[in-house]
């Protein structure tokens, strides 16, 4: 039997062009959503706020409380100190710890907390890059409050991994900040 070499050329092109060309994958982001949740209240002694109860709520003692999101990996940690005539050392304590995160971030841009009727005021501070600490709060009311608050992972911070459940952590820190009422 002979073989024609016109013939095994085109069945070797015929079999050779059924595979698919490889293309690279086009750039695209992993898409997250996380659930909104209910809003519950956290009441002390102190002050009350209205948090996110996807998170589980943790008490250290009567003025350390966490909100832990396992979903996440991350949790928002929040300390009550009393003002003692030691207003301007709980200041710089805040905004010190605020700024230790300058070294890894790529910017911490500040928003100024004022609402007058309930004698909230403060400082929010949002941290962009590879920090450990996402966002970062204080509010006091000047005279007998004073209310500290951080966001941490845990995880090694890579900023564009972490950047969606950091923004939906940080819209609850906004709540609490807002929610936020002095008892006292």
């Amino acid at each position: 039997m002979k073989h024609n070499p016109v013939l095994l050329i085109f069945l070797l092109c015929l079999v050779s062009a059924c595979k698919d060309d490889v293309l690279p994958k086009p750039k695209a982001m992993l898409r997250l959503e996380y659930p909104s949740g209910k809003e519950g209240m956290l009441e002390t002694e102190h002050f009350s706020v209205k948090y996110n109860e996807m998170a589980r709520l943790k008490s250290e003692s009567n003025t350390s409380f966490t909100l832990d999101y396992p979903l996440m990996k991350g949790s928002i940690f929040i300390n009550y100190k009393a003002v003692k005539g030691n207003l301007d050392k709980l200041l710089t304590d805040a905004q010190k710890l605020s700024y230790e995160h300058v070294v890894k971030a790529d910017g911490i841009y500040e928003e100024p907390v004022v609402n007058e009727p309930h004698k909230v005021y403060g400082m929010y501070y949002e941290v962009k890059g590879n920090a450990a600490s996402q966002s970062q709060f204080y509010v006091t009311d000047s005279t007998k409050h004073f209310v500290t608050g951080s966001l941490y992972f845990y995880a090694k911070p890579n900023y564009d991994s972490i950047l969606p459940a950091a923004v939906h952590l940080q819209k609850d820190i906004r709540k609490i900040i807002e929610s936020l009422r002095w008892k006292g």
